[in-house]
């Protein structure tokens, strides 16, 4: 059985985020990795602000997280770091990757992307010193000042990376600094040295042979050499032997000098609590570092005693570290996560969501003498923790919706407010925007405004969504600019004008002309006039009356606005741009459409144009940096004097002293004077107003695309008419659309002009249709987009050092479903004309306000959505198959036109006490200063599958301690229904009181009746009834039903059951292995899954009554989930691992390999590298049309000819099995016919040198099955979905090269690649 795996939606989940200039060194970028996807977003103002902090400065506005680019990895991230480098222009990241990678990667402007620039390999066996299992995370840690970095090497060695000296020094980005050659053929690019050196390795023995078990790495601030800190544990120990060993952990300082290599200890500490978790640097004047242990907290420095505060009251008796009582505190700092705000301040999230900040109060001699711990919110579940620009902190979960809180100080008391979550990858919800945060005592600072109470539905359910309304984002509402083309376009002789109010009427006189055909249609001037373009004539209307009318020379095929310009395009390949005129501005009928007054040249032939009003102020000419008001750049005089500055007073810089100078005053040098100033708490940390320049009022700029039939794109500038950009076959598909003119002067000689505008290009011939729009935030991202015959390319523009325009377009591989058809639609009772004017009907649709949302809608036999929200992500949504095809599409505004579940956790004092059998209640009371454990108490509810509430009334609430494992609803015999079969929801408990105690659970089975509902509340018409409930003879894991049977693994047995009189009577039973925790039945078989043991084939033989072992997997195995695969009468068992592998295992008795059948035999295997925790299946989707048939024609489907109806057959009877992931994505896996797979599989294997390796990772060696136990090679047999479906953005010439390598075309790669999208096209 061969399949193809493919994640349709990637990660969510955010593990790691680091605070950096990404993309250059003026802009502060927020850059987070989870899996194997790394995002980068930037702080974009949600509007001015006028509140001021302690010390009388501006603080930044409400801020959002906006997506700017994402890139996938051929492997998971372990680790990241970055590093300054200003000498480049934009930081480094370093990236760790099991087992042992470390990758230097930084942002090129040149092909918009992640190069690679170092990369160090430690996987030899000689690093692995014999083991086999390698828990250990290859943490990266960076010298404060990026000296060097270091990495863990199998928790035994360090990897040691040096930096050059000069990554440090302010030189500037290389490509800026290079001038320009005039020379086209001279050009030569700089010389871009590597900027590690090369790395070695040290043995932690070595250094003292007491280290091992490291538990934190971290560099310390104020040391002449790097130094590092290590915290270990040399001999372990756990809780049940404390008594006996206890505060094993210890601590060494290591100072590494580099160029000697060698590296003293020089300074250690031991004897610290057995249950230390990690180490926190602490910044100069303070220096040192913070221990964090769980029931603990110590701060330790070279120079001072140690001093150390218990959190609760279990540190009292299980250390003997002389620590004091901090009081008013209970809190345990397990699953605790860190991040420093400024010198003496540490903000911590534990492992419940509670937000503290711990604050370290020193004496004269800068030694702390006491900490103060105050609650300051109650935030999401957080994975890491992240500063940014000082005033935000930033909250990675894995679990929920990342969050943005904003760090505000009153009163020397810190305080967080939601500014705007990161709603997931998908952008799932942000719910967590409406939670009320639980502030401390009076500073309640809620800044979460009313809109953002309404759950945001920007998720992938926007696709399916049955009402608009539904899918409406409150908080994006507003329409960025006034460029809304809410244009319809009609190609029949007949134009019908409808007026929208209550009803939709049809307006009798409009001013539009009608015995003419129409091709465009739309609004101009602020929506204060209409304007329709037929073939011979213009007509500009208001309000139902024409102003204007302009007879055409000749004949008009289509046309496009950018409000206030029209550009009109003819079938002779000439271009007419107009402008809408407002002579008198109270007199609407004085407008005029008027032709700029320079023409479109028209040689070469125009085939496509199309005006572009930006908002981004991309295409703007850069204007000098602006100094803002208090703000101090630049170098600053050592020798000047700060005379007169007064502390806790805060000085104002006005313009006069910004322009003219005027070092010796005092109030100029209040802004360098700040930040020594900044260790008064009631002044702030530093000045610089960085939010300022992104309030600045853009002003719209408009330019004119032109594409000519020799395939050169130009781009002109209105209304001037200047040429400002060129692209040479820009219909090729090229990753990068780069400007010619960047090495040629804008005056052109005859010679350079016939050069540029000689030739033709075939790709041209295939384009129908371009299209630019400012999508996102504001409008700041523009898109170009090429419709083609086959496929519908995307490009963003991105700033670049060079150039006229300072920009260059890259193509965003992000392209609808594979089959994508960019023809036009034909009627078959269309004459010569009427096809010529559907020729040109737009189809690619821009929409300002559907549901809050801006984007594309693409028309055609194809149809799909393309969505680029506030947030950032692009998102392509293709319509149902059975809504294709769509002829046109408009935006329309009419008048006519809680959701989830909580469970609590309460505190228990009381647990049971056990003799023998006997459970006998005990409270305890250990104090007030004793964490407690948290309790889950389950219950179960029934929903409305319309409404999604709780039924009122239907809650059933479980016992204490009792745990539910499972619940299936099961067909169980019944003698009352025609079928023999009732519907039952059957549940598994345990009871979990300790490991001293035998597990027991119960099966509970429920029947759903109907009832009479309560008045005025019609959900309560479907009550629980419960059928059976008793307690079993060990834990109930797993729950199924065959043949009318219920099916339970109770313990290490499973047991048959008949449900009888409502109770349950044992039919068969046999013996497992050690932990069963899934089962799946079809007909009589029953496959099992075992925590350890992998997987086993039953049989239920039912006129024997007996339960047998069909087969099994021999080897060891952690199944996580599993299901069914179905192709036509192949059957296949699909299971998903602990290492993140999918495997596919086969029964096939008549193999020599099975043993006779004994054996499941693995068929095929894949590494996804996300843990697979759910999975279901459904029916491959038919093709649209009738069902495949006898009599079925050639026009059924898309794909015409014989063959259409035994495919569709085919299809029925395949099934998909969709999975989702731990870390938040979301894919499927097919089966394929071999002739697909056998092509696809060389396809996979030429794209795997084609793709670009970001990391220097490999994905054939990232899809390799991973198995820490040796279980024979890999069987590979499933493709990689994911990288093939990159062929389809690639650049045209390099398609036709691999097709041709593989003895294919790339029709029938696009068919294939088609055909899987359309059979798994459920959502």
């Amino acid at each position: 059985m061969f399949s193809i795996a493919r994640q349709t939606h990637p990660a969510t989940g955010v593990e790691y985020a680091v605070s950096c200039c990404f993309f250059e060194n003026e802009e502060t970028c927020l850059v987070t990795a989870g899996a194997n996807i790394l995002k980068v977003y930037r702080l974009v103002p949600e509007g001015n602000t006028k509140e001021l902090n302690a010390a009388g400065q501006p603080i930044p506005p409400k801020m959002k997280l906006e997506c700017l680019a994402s890139y996938t990895l051929w492997g998971n991230i372990m680790s990241i770091a970055s590093v300054k480098c200003p000498s480049a222009g934009r930081d480094l990241l370093l990236l760790s990757f099991r087992e042992a990678k470390l990758s230097v990667v930084q942002y090129d402007p040149q092909t918009n992307n992640l190069i690679t620039l170092s990369m160090h390999y430690f996987e030899e066996d000689d690093m692995k010193n014999g083991w086999t299992t390698h828990p250990h995370i290859p943490w990266i840690r960076v010298d404060p000042e990026f000296r060097c970095a270091v990495m863990l090497l199998y928790g035994k060695k360090l990897a040691v990376l040096p930096f050059r000296k000069d990554i440090t020094s302010d030189e500037g980005d290389p490509l800026e600094a290079k001038p320009l050659d005039d020379d086209k053929k001279n050009l030569t690019q700089p010389v871009m040295r590597a900027p590690t050196l090369a790395s070695y390795v040290i043995v932690l023995k070595d250094l003292d042979e007491k280290i091992d078990n490291i538990l934190d790495i971290q560099f310390l601030y104020g040391y002449y050499e790097p130094t590092l800190l290590l915290l270990y544990e040399p001999v372990r120990t756990f809780p049940g032997r404390v008594a006996v060993r206890s505060d094993t952990c210890a601590m060494a300082g290591v100072s590494l000098n580099m160029s000697a290599r060698v590296h003293p200890v020089i300074w250690s500490t031991a004897g610290l609590p057995f249950d230390c978790l990690q180490a926190v640097p602490v910044q100069k004047p303070l220096g040192g570092c913070l221990i964090l242990a769980a029931n603990s907290l110590i701060y330790l420095n070279q120079s001072v005693p140690p001093y150390g505060v218990s959190l609760n009251s279990i540190a009292t008796h299980t250390t003997n570290f002389p620590l004091r009582i901090q009081e008013g505190v209970c809190i345990t700092l397990d699953g605790a996560k860190v991040a420093t705000l400024g010198e003496s301040r540490v903000a911590l999230a534990l492992r419940g969501g509670q937000l503290y900040v711990l604050t370290m109060l020193s004496d004269s001699v800068r030694s702390v003498n006491s900490f103060h711990l105050d609650r300051a919110a109650a935030s999401v579940l957080t994975s890491c923790m992240c500063v940014i620009e000082e005033d935000f902190l930033f909250l990675g979960s894995r679990l929920g919706n990342s969050l943005l809180l904003r760090v505000t100080e009153r009163e020397n008391r810190m305080i967080f407010s939601i500014d705007r979550p990161l709603a997931a990858t998908i952008d799932l919800t942000d719910a967590e925007a409406t939670r009320e945060m639980e502030q401390s005592n009076k500073e309640a600072q809620k800044e979460t405004d009313p809109a953002a109470k309404k759950r945001r539905m920007d998720t992938i359910s926007d696709c399916v969504a049955s009402n608009v309304i539904e899918i409406s984002d409150k908080d994006e509402l507003e329409v960025y600019g006034s460029d809304i083309r809410t244009s319809t376009q009609l190609t029949s002789y007949v134009f019908e004008i409808l007026q929208t109010g209550q009803e939709i009427n049809e307006v009798d006189s409009s001013g539009f002309m009608t015995n003419a055909p129409t091709v465009f249609a739309g609004n101009l001037g602020n929506n204060k006039f209409m304007v329709q373009v037929t073939t011979v004539a213009i007509r500009l209307v208001r309000n139902g009356a024409l102003i204007q009318s302009i007879t055409l020379d000749w004949t008009a095929r289509t046309a496009i606005t950018a409000d206030p310009y029209l550009c009109v395009l003819s079938t002779c390949g000439r271009a007419l741009v107009l402008a809408l005129r407002e002579t008198r501005a109270k007199d609407a009928s004085s407008a005029r459409l008027a032709p700029t007054r320079q023409a479109v040249p028209h040689r070469p032939g125009v085939v496509r144009a199309a005006p572009y009003r930006d908002l981004s102020g991309l295409f703007a000419q850069p204007a000098p940096p602006v100094q803002v008001k208090g703000e101090f750049s630049g170098k600053v005089n050592k020798n000047v004097k700060a005379e007169g500055l007064k502390p806790g007073v805060v000085y104002e810089l006005n313009d006069d002293e910004l322009l003219y100078g005027g070092d010796q005053t005092p109030a100029s040098m209040a802004s360098i004077m700040l930040a020594e100033q900044s260790k008064n708490p009631g002044v702030p940390r530093r000045v610089s107003r960085w939010w300022k320049k992104q309030l600045v009022e853009v002003k719209p700029t408009y330019w004119l695309f032109v594409l000519r039939d020799n395939g050169n794109l130009e781009i002109y500038s209105l209304p001037e008419m200047k040429l400002s950009f060129l692209v040479r076959d820009v219909c090729a598909g090229q990753r990068i659309l780069a400007d010619s003119l960047e090495s040629v002067s804008i005056p052109l000689n005859a010679s350079e002009e016939e050069e540029l505008t000689a030739g033709h290009s075939t790709n041209v011939e295939r384009l129908r249709e371009m299209l630019v729009v400012g999508l996102g935030n504001k409008g700041s991202r523009p898109l170009l987009l090429l419709r083609m015959d086959d496929q519908l390319m995307v490009y963003q523009a991105y700033k670049y050092p060079r150039g006229n325009l300072k920009l260059r377009w890259s193509r965003v591989a992000c392209a609808p479903p594979a089959g994508f058809r960019g023809a036009p639609l034909c009627a078959p009772d269309d004459g010569y004309e009427a096809a010529a004017l559907r020729e040109h009907v737009r189809y690619l649709r821009y929409f300002g306000n559907v549901g809050g949302y801006n984007g594309v809608f693409v028309c055609g036999a194809t149809p799909c959505v393309l969505l680029l929200s506030a947030r950032g992500e692009l998102r392509v949504h293709a319509l149902s198959a059975d809504e294709a095809p769509v002829a046109s599409f408009a935006s329309f505004n009419n008048a006519n036109c809680p959701q989830g579940f909580l469970y609590f956790n309460t505190k228990t004092t009381s647990y049971y006490k056990f003799n023998g059998e006997d459970k006998e209640k005990s409270t305890e009371n250990k104090g007030d200063r004793f964490p407690y454990p948290m309790q889950e108490k389950f219950s179960v509810m029934l929903f409305s599958p319309v409404s999604w509430e709780v039924v009122p009334g239907s809650r059933v609430s479980l016992d204490d301690w009792e745990h539910v494992t499972c619940l299936k609803n099961v067909s169980l015999s019944y003698e009352g229904t025609t079928s023999g079969r009732r519907g039952y929801i059957a549940i598994g408990t345990n009871y979990n009181y300790g490991e001293d105690i035998t597990s027991r659970g119960r099966i509970i089975i429920y029947d759903i009746i109907d009832v009479v509902p309560e008045p005025g509340q019609p959900l309560t018409k479907n009550r629980f009834k419960e059928i059976y409930a008793k307690e079993q003879k060990g834990p109930v894991t797993a729950l199924t039903q065959v043949l009318g049977y219920l099916i339970s693994a109770v313990g290490q047995k499973i047991y048959i059951w008949q449900l009888k009189d409502n109770d349950l009577v044992g039919v068969a039973f046999i013996d497992t292995q050690i932990y069963v925790h899934r089962m799946l039945a079809v007909k009589n078989l029953i496959l099992v899954a075992d925590v350890y043991k992998s997987i086993s084939l039953l049989r239920y033989q039912d006129q024997h009554r007996t339960l047998s072992l069909v087969s099994r997997d021999f080897r060891t195995a952690q199944i996580y989930d599993m299901e069914f695969m179905v192709d036509n009468t192949s059957l296949g068992f699909l299971v998903s691992e602990v290492e993140g592998n999918l495997a596919l295992f086969m029964y096939q008795p008549q193999a020599r390999e099975s043993y006779g059948g004994q054996r499941l035999i693995r068929k095929c295997d894949y590494h996804l590298g996300q843990q697979v925790h759910a999975m279901f299946r459904i029916a491959a989707r038919p093709p649209p049309g009738p069902p495949a048939g006898p009599h079925t024609g050639p026009h059924t489907g898309p794909h015409t000819g014989p063959h259409a109806g035994p495919a569709a057959a085919h299809a029925q009877r395949r099934h998909v099995t969709v999975f989702t992931t731990l870390d938040g994505g979301v894919g499927y896996v097919m089966p394929v016919s071999e002739k697909v797979y056998r092509r696809l599989l060389m396809l996979q294997n030429v794209m795997n040198n084609y793709c670009c390796h970001i990391a220097g990772l490999n994905p054939r060696a990232y899809r390799t099955y991973k198995n820490v136990r040796r279980g024979g090679g890999p069987a590979r047999g499933i493709l990689d979905g994911d990288l093939v479906a990159l062929y389809t953005s690639m650049p045209i010439s390099e398609q036709q090269d691999i097709a041709k390598k593989i003895g294919t075309k790339v029709e029938e790669i696009f068919s294939d690649l088609y055909e899987i999208d359309r059979l798994t096209a459920h959502f």
